[in-house]
């Protein structure tokens, strides 16, 4: 979503632990949010969780936000003063004083000067000729177990041919961390997904052969008739041989 220069927003949406105070409490913004979810991911990236919720926590969304809106995250070992200042900035519980919130849609050279940047050569990295820390191989799956990803998902019993080999092979599934998948894992966002018909079978949207119900009718499926009104009957008229016949049948029936 693009948000004209001077101008706000109303909504909440987003994920639980990364929206913004603002948000939560249904207040207008534009980029300070985007701003606060960055500061979120960054300390996520370095500590291994989310800053507002322990991994394998179960807790309501209730906790979580009021932990948004009046608690500070905590900053262990792993992180180096520069990016404890880069996401305490970024944390700020008031878009006023938070870090990218002071230049509007400019906000980002605010924090491209930030200490943690230091090394980064931006226009090296726009460019794409920076090499990255790590090469995911795209042949490999960054997953524990495969029965981690199937409980989660209603399609079973699909075979892989080497046609479909072939063809995943293009995806690159290495991107996808572990500790990442388990975050969406016990956020519970595929909860809505694993719809069961009757004992756990399919849901009739996964079934290929299934027929399809037939097209509801009412009790009488015949139309009426629309009655046509004499006005706009139209008037036969005799032409001259069918005139003709008549009248030489009438004078012989004369005669």
């Amino acid at each position: 979503m693009e948000i004209p220069e001077g101008e706000s927003v109303k909504g909440r949406v987003g994920t639980v632990g990364y929206m913004a105070p603002e948000v939560i409490d249904n207040e207008k913004y534009s980029y300070s949010t985007d701003w606060f979810s960055f500061g979120c991911l960054v300390f996520e990236m370095i500590e291994g969780q989310a800053p507002f919720r322990a991994r394998k926590e179960k807790v309501k969304r209730e906790v979580v936000d009021r932990r948004v809106k009046f608690e500070d995250e905590k900053y262990s070992h792993k992180f180096t003063e520069e990016a404890k200042s880069l996401c305490k900035q970024l944390l700020m519980k008031s878009c006023k004083t938070r870090l990218g919130c002071h230049c509007g849609r400019y906000g980002a050279r605010e924090v491209k000067q930030q200490d943690f940047f230091k090394t980064i050569n931006w226009k090296r990295l726009e460019a794409g000729v920076e090499d990255p820390p790590f090469k995911p191989d795209p042949h490999a799956v960054y997953a524990k177990d495969v029965l981690d990803i199937e409980q989660f998902s209603t399609v079973k019993g699909v075979n892989l041919d080497a046609t479909d080999d072939t063809f995943y092979t293009k995806f690159n599934t290495g991107s996808v961390s572990i500790p990442w998948q388990y975050e969406m894992i016990e956020t519970g966002c595929y909860k809505e997904l694993n719809v069961f018909g009757p004992n756990k079978s399919r849901s009739p949207d996964l079934i290929l052969d299934l027929t399809p119900e037939p097209e509801k009718t009412g009790c009488f499926p015949f139309s009426r008739r629309k009655t046509q009104s004499a006005r706009s009957k139209p008037v036969p008229i005799m032409d001259s041989c069918f005139l003709n016949k008549q009248n030489k049948i009438t004078d012989e029936i004369q005669s």
